[in-house]
C-alpha cells in the first residue's frame, strides 16, 4: 500500500511539473481591457512580441458566417440566419402577429433565450459542445426541444409556424435560424 501511495505522489509530481513547464512555455498575459502601461525596455531594445500596446482590440464579433451576418432586421419577416456573440432582442412576425426572440446568454458552447408572442412565452437553453435548441412557435402555443444538434441543417418550414433553431458555438458565437412558411 505504501508503494502505491508513493507511485501516486510521484505521478502527481510529474503532472504538476509538466503543468508548470507548460505554463512557463506559454508565457504570461492578461486579457484585461485596461490601458497598456509604458514599456520597460531600454532605449534601442525591441519591444517583446507580447507587448500589450500592440495587441488587437477584442470585440464581440461572431466568428462564424451566417447568411444574414449579424443583421437582426433580416429576421423581421420570420426568415433569417444570423450570428450573435452577445445578448440581443430580435423582433419578428410570428404566427399571431409581433413576436420577440431575446437571446439572454451566449457564450462558449452556451445559448439561452426567451420567445414572446402575444400572451405566451417559451424559453430554451443549452450548454455543451454541439448543443442547441429548436422552438416551434404556432398560433396556439409553442414547443421546445434542446440537446445535441449534430450537423443539423436549416430547419424545414412548417405550416402556420415559425421554427427557431439556436446553435451554440465553441467560441462564444451562436447561429440563430428563423424559418416560416411565408
Amino acid at each position: 500500500m505504501a508503494a502505491t501511495a508513493a507511485r501516486g505522489l510521484r505521478r502527481g509530481g510529474v503532472v504538476l511539473a509538466a503543468l508548470i513547464a507548460l505554463t512557463a512555455a506559454a508565457g504570461c498575459g492578461s486579457d484585461s481591457d485596461e490601458p497598456a502601461k509604458a514599456s520597460s525596455s531600454a532605449p534601442g531594445e525591441r519591444p517583446s512580441k507580447t507587448d500589450p500596446a500592440k495587441r488587437p482590440e477584442r470585440t464581440p464579433k461572431p466568428s462564424v458566417s451566417a447568411a444574414d451576418g449579424r443583421d437582426i432586421t433580416a429576421c423581421a419577416d420570420g426568415n433569417c440566419e444570423i450570428a450573435v456573440a452577445e445578448p440581443v432582442k430580435i423582433p419578428f412576425k410570428g404566427p399571431r402577429g409581433p413576436a420577440t426572440l431575446s437571446v439572454t446568454e451566449v457564450g462558449p458552447n452556451a445559448i439561452a433565450y426567451t420567445v414572446k408572442s402575444g400572451n405566451g412565452q417559451s424559453k430554451g437553453s443549452a450548454s455543451g459542445p454541439g448543443q442547441g435548441c429548436i422552438t416551434v412557435l404556432r398560433s396556439n402555443g409553442s414547443g421546445n426541444s434542446c440537446g445535441g444538434l449534430g450537423d443539423a441543417d436549416r430547419p424545414s418550414p412548417q405550416p402556420d409556424a415559425v421554427v427557431i433553431q439556436a446553435a451554440a458555438g465553441e467560441d462564444g458565437t451562436a447561429v440563430l435560424q428563423l424559418v416560416s412558411d411565408r
